[in-house]
């Protein structure tokens, strides 16, 4: 008999711990203020669309910068691979040449280089707009003929009569167009690279003079000059 009461006591000593396990509350399955408990600010929780802060994402389209459109055409004209040889071995990088302008009496040339072609324009294009001038012009032409000459390269530009458009070559068309130049005859003498080519033709246009400037110049009026 003895025996029988002391199995069953230990029968009620071993039940006794899974009555209490079973009497304890389990926690929030999930990871408490991590995996989306009660007091969660990170796993999911109030967040929206970055945690705490106001609003999220990158915000609303109206406030982002709008590029604004001045009026200024820009052209690529060409791209080389530039190449340096170092110590360390070849660096290799891209060169630009743009054309900027107005179509209205202004134009610029640029020159920009970089690691990356789009990069190298880029800079090429800020180049071409600093270095816009005005040129003179005589409503559809040029008011005289003149030679820009770069390097080996010589352009001759002489004005041409109404209707008769731009005869130019693609690198000279290039600066020309841009400055607004509806009727041209040129010619390409010497070497024709289109670097040289449009350096050329700019510095012949910025050479160009009105005839009121001349007038001011030699202190007469400008019937006296064009007579």
């Amino acid at each position: 008999m003895s025996e029988e009461i002391k199995n069953d006591n230990n029968i009620e000593a071993v039940a006794a711990p899974s009555d209490a396990a079973a009497a304890t509350p389990r926690a929030p399955r999930g990871g408490g203020a991590r995996g989306g408990g009660f007091d969660n600010n990170r796993g999911g929780g109030d967040r929206k669309g970055g945690g705490n802060r106001p609003g999220g994402g990158r915000g609303p389209r109206e406030n982002r910068e709008e590029k604004v459109d001045d009026g200024i055409k820009t052209k690529l004209v060409a791209v080389n691979r530039v190449t340096k040889v170092v110590k360390g071995g070849r660096n290799m990088r891209f060169s630009a040449l743009v054309v900027a302008g107005d179509s209205n009496g202004r134009v610029g040339v640029g020159n920009g280089k970089a690691a990356e072609v789009p990069e190298a324009v880029k800079k090429a294009e800020a180049a071409a707009r600093r270095s816009m001038v005005s040129i003179a012009l005589n409503e559809i032409t040029i008011p005289h003929e003149n030679i820009g000459k770069f390097g080996t390269s010589a352009v001759l530009l002489k004005p041409a009569p109404e209707g008769s458009g731009i005869k130019a070559g693609a690198s000279v068309r290039a600066v020309v167009e841009l400055a607004g130049i509806k009727n041209i005859t040129t010619k390409m003498y010497g070497s024709r690279n289109p670097i040289n080519a449009v350096k050329a033709t700019f510095k012949g246009l910025t050479e160009i003079r009105s005839p009121e400037h001349i007038a001011r110049l030699r202190g007469k009026t400008v019937e006296e000059i064009l007579n």
